[in-house]
């Protein structure tokens, strides 16, 4: 590669192209980037004049990539996350604590307590001055997370999506689901166990999987069945409240829903799922002396997880509804 191609491929550049790319358009790209419009364009062309390629498709309304575009895009985001990696490795060499640290934890792991150890965390004294960054994530996108760099350490994985390497996984504990529906949902007032064919005739209530690039997961949807699909745990517990569709939700979650009477729970023929949960970090630097070495804030946060009291308020912990529910 010529001097004037790697010179032109600076992370600023990269990041640049990325935006774009996730606007959808220069404008947009700007208005996030603090540029003005020509400045940002006129910075594109420079990227595409070194490297003799069009980026970008100007046919269309929308900044929409070109083949090259996407080659670009989608390996400049690796860069990026290894300049990240970089500079946070180097701080950890310096000071054992990391520059920051990113926590990809699922939608159905308890808000309560993860926060309640972000307290814990910043209590303590000398922190490194490490900034803590918390992801929700649903279903495959927790790994997604980790696997990517996008996360240092991933809270209520599930399932297993294999051939990982560098990773460690650690149980969190087992989940119990139960099938719930409104008072006034038809479902409520039929004899249990419910059978499939019984379930199948009214809509579902699903969380989309996170996932961008891994394999999405679905889980308990029948074929042929009608399906809204929700962007998180809470919406889905709200659309079931407001008799817009059935499903399982974690015990745990909807406890005090089922005792104050807004959410009947049913049997069902097949039974009620019990999801084991686990948690998992990057550890290809550990026993290895010549990376660096596993960062203090990590080790901090492997130490409460590793307390069964901890693992089981992350599962079960959660805040109990307002008195406000429908």
């Amino acid at each position: 590669m010529s001097n004037g191609r790697r010179n032109a491929l600076t992370p600023e550049a990269l990041g640049m192209v990325d935006a774009i790319a996730r606007s959808g358009s220069f404008a947009a790209a700007a208005r996030e980037l603090g540029k003005v419009p020509s400045a940002l364009t006129y910075s594109v062309r420079q990227l595409e004049d070194a490297l003799d390629v069009l980026l970008f498709d100007r046919s269309s309304r929308q900044a929409k990539l070109t083949a090259a575009g996407e080659e670009l895009l989608e390996h400049g985001r690796r860069v990026l996350n290894e300049v990240d990696a970089l500079a946070n490795r180097v701080q950890r060499v310096a000071t054992g604590w990391e520059a920051s640290l990113t926590i990809a934890a699922d939608d159905a792991v308890s808000r309560l307590t993860l926060f309640e150890l972000v307290e814990s965390f910043y209590a303590q004294r000398g922190t490194g001055g490490t900034q803590l960054r918390l992801r929700t994530e649903v279903l495959t996108g927790v790994w997604e997370a980790l696997v990517t760099g996008h996360a240092d350490l991933a809270i209520g994985l599930t399932g297993d999506p294999g051939g990982l390497v560098g990773i460690e996984v650690r149980p969190l504990g087992e989940v119990p689901f139960v099938f719930a529906v409104a008072p006034h949902h038809p479902l409520a007032a039929m004899p249990e166990p419910l059978a499939d064919e019984d379930i199948q005739r009214h809509r579902a209530i699903a969380v989309a999987d996170s996932a961008q690039r891994l394999a999405p997961a679905t889980h308990n949807l029948l074929g042929g069945q009608d399906v809204l699909t929700v962007a998180s745990m809470q919406a889905k517990i709200e659309a079931q409240l407001r008799c817009l569709g059935c499903g399982f939700l974690p015990e745990a979650l909807v406890r005090a829903h089922v005792r104050s009477g807004v959410l009947v729970v049913k049997q069902v023929q097949r039974g009620d799922p019990r999801v084991r949960m686990g948690y998992a970090w990057r550890a290809d630097a550990v026993g290895q002396p010549r990376k660096a070495p596993q960062g203090l804030a990590l080790q901090w946060w492997l130490r409460q997880l590793d307390s069964a009291p901890t693992r089981q308020a992350l599962l079960e912990h959660h805040r109990n509804p307002t008195a406000d529910v429908h």
